[in-house]
């Protein structure tokens, strides 16, 4: 259920999420028949992914502390509506490579063209990509440095690094501590490591539990997989160093030089009550001509798996599909 609404003067769906459209719990057997690992080495760097579906490409891409797994609920109802569906782990992330350097978004970007190359995605054109967390940041950076890679870009609860407004000075709420205190923290020299490393577990249950509306999403062996890939070697350095070049001072100035390229194509930006609010919203109109906003009600950051039917038909309302795997216009 959507009802139209207007905040700061800029009009965006929101949209009522509920428990009762939580699809049942995660079923790897199900999952498998229908997709299947993958890797592509991309200026020496082994990425991994996971597909299936056939059908016009749709690129999926996870955020901190998470993997392609994020979207394991929202694939199958991406590839049911006829659209081939690749998760990918960028850099740093789940199963792919943790190269020392390189974690600027430049860098990054570069990788996920060159992805998008070796697995043909753009032999019929443009592609769809979709973007959570620091996934947005790399979405971006993607459509912006690549453009003629990319369709249609839809992004979920982020702010961009040097592009979003910053916070109002003076002691954060609760509500907003628990939802920014990492951005301080995770560019640390050193002190990340030494706390988080051997203690994954804890970590990421706490994590989870304070910025999910539905930190049951998250079963236990969601967690037994993050859990997997964060205690990896390497694992945490590569992940806290996409906060620690992105809001650095090289890193940020590259993300306001990019801003000045506004993107062409069209955008859904989409924001959790319990995340980032109508934020990404705001952020994504300056710097894109086309944005269609919207903030799902009764939702955490987390919103691939706290609301995946939801996030699946935002994408699809967005993109436009049918059966036969086509594109349709939307």
């Amino acid at each position: 259920m959507t009802t139209a609404h207007r905040e700061t003067g800029a009009e965006h769906e929101i949209v009522r999420t509920m428990d009762a459209d939580i699809p049942p719990p995660f079923e790897p057997a199900a999952f498998w028949r229908q997709f299947r690992h993958g890797t592509a080495v991309v200026r020496g760097v082994r990425l991994h992914f996971v597909e299936g579906g056939a059908g016009a490409p749709v690129l999926l891409l996870p955020g901190w502390p998470q993997s392609w797994y994020a979207w394991r609920q929202v694939m199958p109802l991406l590839a049911a509506a006829g659209r081939r569906v690749v998760a990918l782990d960028p850099r740093g992330m789940g199963d792919s490579d943790r190269p020392a350097g390189g974690y600027d978004l430049a860098t990054v970007a570069a990788e996920i063209h060159g992805l998008v190359e070796a697995l043909a995605l753009t032999a019929d054109g443009p592609i769809d990509v979709v973007g959570h967390d620091v996934g947005t940041w790399i979405g971006h950076a993607h459509a912006a440095d690549w453009p003629d890679d990319v369709r249609r870009l839809a992004v979920f609860d982020a702010a961009l690094p040097g592009i979003s407004p910053p916070p109002p000075p003076g002691i954060a709420s609760p509500q907003a501590n628990a939802r920014t205190w990492h951005f301080g923290f995770n560019r640390l020299d050193d002190l990340p490591e030494l706390l988080l490393e051997g203690k994954e577990r804890a970590f990421l249950t706490w994590l989870f539990r304070s910025k999910a509306v539905r930190p049951w999403t998250i079963a236990p062996a969601d967690l037994d997989e993050y859990v997997r890939v964060n205690a990896a070697p390497g694992a945490t350095r590569a992940a806290l160093a996409y906060y620690r070049h992105a809001l650095g001072p090289e890193g940020l100035a590259q993300s306001r030089a990019r801003a000045q390229r506004r993107l062409a194509m069209p955008v859904l930006a989409v924001g959790a009550d319990a995340g980032v609010g109508s934020i990404l919203i705001e952020t994504m109109r300056l710097v894109a001509d086309d944005v269609t906003g919207a903030v799902f009600a009764g939702c955490g950051h987390y919103m691939p798996e706290e609301a995946p039917r939801a996030v699946a038909e935002a994408i699809l309302r967005f993109v436009g599909a049918t059966s036969d795997g086509r594109v349709g216009d939307s």
